[in-house]
């Protein structure tokens, strides 16, 4: 769908507010709110809210990992995991 189909300005919010609370949960897309022409609000599913910080979460973990492989700062897989496997073995009684 359009980003230009999302746009709505809070007079439409305001006559047709359950019709489009029904179609957030449906549409992958937010519904801008504008008023007197320009945009003020974001209505989106709570679902896909729910989901922004987790999503945010894992691209700042792949951008710390990018800079990491940038500075040279790697380390064999096989190493990694045999400190994994270390670590877990000393914190077992």
């Amino acid at each position: 769908m359009k980003l230009s189909e999302q746009v709505k300005p809070i007079s439409h919010l305001k006559a047709h507010a359950p019709e489009i609370m029904s179609k957030l949960k449906d549409n992958l897309h937010p519904v801008i709110i504008t008023l007197h022409g320009e945009a003020k609000a974001i209505l989106q599913d709570v679902g896909q809210y729910e989901e922004t910080p987790e999503t945010l979460a894992l691209l700042k973990v792949l951008a710390l990992t990018s800079r990491h492989v940038e500075e040279g700062k790697l380390r064999p897989a096989a190493e990694s995991f045999a400190r994994i496997r270390n670590r877990l073995a000393d914190s077992q009684p």
